[in-house]
């Protein structure tokens, strides 16, 4: 508990400085879910970086062309983006939303490797899709994260 007068400096989400918002961390997956949706929010309208795209990519194992399918946007897109280049807007939203789904699926499952396999088998709960297939929309991504918060409840899926 803090002392009467004292304000909480510490800050998960975004900082500002002098009008700019600091960049985000590198292992974005382990601290998006430490975020509330305004932080996202402000993540989302400074962009993702290329550097930080590439994290998320080593860290979920998915490669271009299935991101491409999830991000809505071509291959050449992601391919041309170099170092602290961001994406826009609209595609560092669905990089978010993708890197929360993930860390949600790793906390859930207790390890990444279990998940990675989860996330691409065709489930019979998902019609016999792999819940990887239905992420190239906003509808499937919620569907997915559903899915996993009905497994971490215990609830047959």
């Amino acid at each position: 508990m803090q002392a009467a007068g004292k304000q909480d400096t510490k800050k998960k989400g975004p900082a500002k400085k002098a009008g700019k918002v600091i960049p985000l961390p590198k292992d974005i997956i382990r601290h998006v879910d430490e975020w509330n949706a305004f932080e996202k929010m402000d993540y989302i309208k400074a962009g993702i970086s290329k550097l930080q795209f590439e994290e998320i990519k080593k860290q979920t194992g998915l490669d271009y062309e299935t991101l491409s399918r999830i991000l809505t946007v071509t291959k050449a897109t992601l391919h041309n983006k170099k170092g602290d280049a961001r994406f826009s807007a609209t595609v560092s939203e669905r990089i978010l939303m993708l890197a929360d789904i993930y860390a949600f699926g790793y906390d859930v499952f207790e390890d990444k490797g279990k998940f990675n396999a989860w996330i691409a088998t065709p489930l019979h709960a998902l019609n016999g899709k792999t819940p990887i297939s239905i992420m190239d929309t906003v509808y499937g991504m919620e569907e997915v994260r559903n899915l996993i918060g009905r497994i971490a409840y215990g609830v047959y899926s």
